[in-house]
């Protein structure tokens, strides 16, 4: 292992890089009483740009074996400020399935994007008897464009029986976050 050679550098100015390179572990160090300052110019991966957020507290039911609108209040519309740019979408609600799966997805304008097998982004089943879970499914999306684009939470039944979300009136919510990518 060598060792890391230290540098100290008493003024950068201009546009001056710093650069670390190297496998192992560096660091800068600052001493105390210096302050950090953003002049609004730095920019990385994994920033958040925006957050929008729906809720809906309406319980809605369904007995289709092809996904389904959960709710036209629990969708959000997000504009990615760049087509490289990706959308982590948050969705969450109390369901209830009796007798059988119950599948839940999103979908991004008209693409299931749990499209697998018509499977879903998350699932519940019971054995024929009724449950009650909370869901909660995370996907990172990558639109790759720039224009105004529409996330919303579908769901239905493995067969003819009762899928509910929002049971007994709890909050259901979607989430979408912009991360520059």
């Amino acid at each position: 292992m060598s060792k890391l050679e230290t540098n100290t550098i008493d003024t950068i100015s201009g546009s001056t890089t710093l650069t670390l390179g190297g496998t192992n572990a560096n660091a800068i160090t600052i001493p105390s009483g210096v302050t950090l300052t953003n002049n609004g110019t730095a920019s990385g991966f994994g920033k958040v740009l925006q957050v929008v957020s729906a809720t809906d507290s309406t319980q809605r039911s369904t007995t289709s074996t092809s996904f389904v609108t959960a709710s036209n209040t629990l969708s959000v519309s997000i504009t990615p400020s760049s087509a490289s740019n990706k959308i982590l979408i948050l969705a969450s609600s109390c369901v209830r399935c009796q007798g059988d799966n119950g599948f839940y997805t999103i979908f991004r304008g008209a693409t299931d994007l749990g499209a697998i097998s018509n499977k879903g982004l998350a699932a519940t089943y019971d054995g024929a008897v009724n449950v009650e879970a909370n869901i909660g499914i995370n996907y990172l999306d990558s639109p790759s464009t720039t224009s105004a684009t529409t996330y919303q939470l579908y769901f239905r039944s493995g067969t003819v029986v009762t899928n509910t979300i929002n049971m007994n009136s709890s909050k259901g919510s979607i989430t979408a976050i912009e991360i520059q990518g």
